[in-house]
């Protein structure tokens, strides 16, 4: 853990504090998701500036709320292993700071994405801010139900590209979000199960700590991963806006994701989560690189 605490006034943020305010990964995770949105909804030549700083936007925004989550979670964040050498837990960085740093952020990502990109996707960004601030945040605290609340916000990047670059709400972008809202479930259950004394800790009443033996929990999340297989074919199927390619591939990574999810529910241990976790984490750029190849094809 880091020395500095609240009292050392002497101590100043480094740019590696400032980065983990981010959340990096998470926000990573978003500029890929919205850069499969975009593309799949247009073609990008001549269009790189608008597509590059509405990825600028967007992650500005996916930014600031990372920092903004971490200052109202300040207290919590105390308790559990996993995020206790956070910048504002170590006294590294000062409430006040980190609350002006994510305001900040925040504002130029939104007139980022109004200006670059258009008002839609900019009101979008807006409302996942404050969905994600002000709903899910909270939720956490008080219900389980709050992995599904917060799956809402954690789904809207693709759906976010998609109107950058069509300007439109439209049903691909729609399939998108659908896309990665079902895929988060069983993603964020297999952490769950991972860190499930850290989240009891945290007093987080989450599926995981509630439901002891797992069983019921783990099945949930095998469910939401067998209906991301149909959902995910939708565009192939209905609209014929991708090739054999995509229905094949999208076929085997869903059919592969399900069966870690079983898996989880028929083990129930940390090594069955795990292999889900990162089965998730693969799952997503290899189905996004597909989608993209055969639409560009």
């Amino acid at each position: 853990m880091s020395t500095a605490t609240v009292a050392d006034l002497s101590y100043q943020p480094r740019f590696s504090d400032y980065m983990e305010l981010c959340k990096p990964r998470l926000s990573f995770l978003a500029l890929v998701m919205a850069a499969i949105g975009y593309r799949a909804g247009g073609n990008l030549d001549g269009e790189w500036a608008r597509f590059t700083f509405t990825l600028i936007g967007l992650g500005l925004l996916a930014a600031g709320s990372g920092a903004l989550n971490q200052y109202l979670e300040r207290e919590t964040d105390k308790l559990m292993r996993r995020t206790r050498n956070r910048p504002l837990p170590t006294g590294r960085m000062t409430a006040e700071s980190v609350l002006t740093f994510g305001i900040l952020v925040s504002f130029v990502g939104f007139f980022t994405l109004l200006i670059a990109a258009n008002s839609l996707t900019a009101v979008l960004g807006a409302m996942t801010l404050l969905f994600y601030l002000g709903i899910y945040t909270p939720a956490k605290r008080v219900s389980s139900l709050s992995t599904l609340v917060g799956a809402i916000p954690g789904a809207m990047p693709p759906l976010m590209g998609w109107t950058a670059a069509t300007g439109r709400m439209g049903g691909f972008g729609i399939v998108l979000f659908a896309v990665i809202f079902l895929w988060q479930i069983p993603h964020f259950l297999a952490i769950a199960w991972m860190y499930r004394e850290d989240y009891a800790n945290g007093d987080f009443p989450v599926l995981t700590v509630l439901d002891r033996d797992g069983q019921w929990t783990a099945w949930w999340g095998a469910l939401y991963a067998l209906a991301l297989i149909p959902v995910s074919l939708i565009p192939p199927v209905f609209w014929g806006l991708t090739g054999p390619l995509y229905f094949w591939s999208s076929l085997l990574l869903g059919t592969l994701f399900f069966l870690l999810s079983v898996q989880l529910a028929r083990k129930r241990t940390v090594k069955a989560a795990r292999a889900l976790f990162f089965g998730s984490l693969l799952y997503l750029p290899i189905w996004g690189s597909f989608l993209i190849w055969d639409i560009a094809g």
